[in-house]
Order: structure tokens, then sequence, then C-alpha cells
């Protein structure tokens, strides 16, 4: 139970990036700029959604549910902290050695794990500083 509660949402968006750069689920040409979605709006314009646009769009909900998980007190929170970091660790890594991942889409979910981890570090100082209390003893 502690392992799901842990788990590293933003591993998905990792996952799906390298599935389809790294050719493990073939597709001719740059996935990541094509259109996912198109819509006409009201205004008379057209709206496109590419492919790496909903992938950010996916990480940046699961970095919500992912500072949401970090308000908690447990002393399980660590883990899951030292596990987003692992995942930031990942993507700097293959951002550097990978050059598949040398694009616009892949340095934004790099940046969002960035911001996860940050974010769940921050918000666990602050949360557990003010479950300290102190006696003056007056």
């Amino acid at each position: 139970m502690i392992l799901i509660r842990n788990f590293p949402l933003l591993i998905i968006p990792l996952v799906i990036y390298n599935l389809y750069s790294l050719g493990f689920i073939s597709v001719a040409g740059n996935i990541w700029g094509t259109q996912a979605l198109s819509m006409n709006l009201p205004s008379g314009a057209e709206f496109i959604l590419s492919r790496g646009g909903l992938l950010v769009s996916l990480a940046l909900a699961l970095l919500f549910f992912e500072i949401l998980k970090s308000t908690r007190t447990a002393q399980a929170t660590i883990i899951d902290h030292l596990l987003s970091t692992f995942v930031f660790i990942v993507f700097l890594v293959q951002f550097i050695i990978e050059p598949n991942a040398a694009t616009s889409t892949y340095f934004v979910l790099m940046f969002i794990a960035f911001l996860d981890v940050v974010a769940g570090y921050t918000i666990s100082i602050r949360v557990a500083s003010r479950d300290v209390t102190f006696d003056r003893g007056l």
C-alpha cells in the first residue's frame, strides 16, 4: 500500500515519452509536433493541440496530485520525495545523454519534474515547521 501511495506519478510521462522517442513504439517523424486534437472555437479560430502539448498537460495534472501528496506529514513522504528526486535525475541524465530527449517537450517535462522535487521538499518543510511547538518554560 505504501508503494502505491508513494508511486512517483511523473514517471508516467517519462515512460510515455520514452516508448515513442526511443522507438519502442514505432512512429514515423516527430510525434510530439503532430496534431492530437483540433477544434473550431466560437471566435472562428482553430485550436490545435499537439501531442507534445497533450503530454505536458498530462504532466501538469499529475504535478497537481504530486503536490497534494507532499502535504502529508507521514514518514513515508520521505520515500515519496526520494522517488521524485530519482525521477528528476533520470529526466536530467536522459536529457544530457540521449539525443531523442533534446526537444522542448522533454525539457518542459523535465522542468515539471524539477518543480515536483522542489515543491515537495518545500511544502514538507513548511508543514513540518507548523507541527513543531516550543515550550518557553514561562
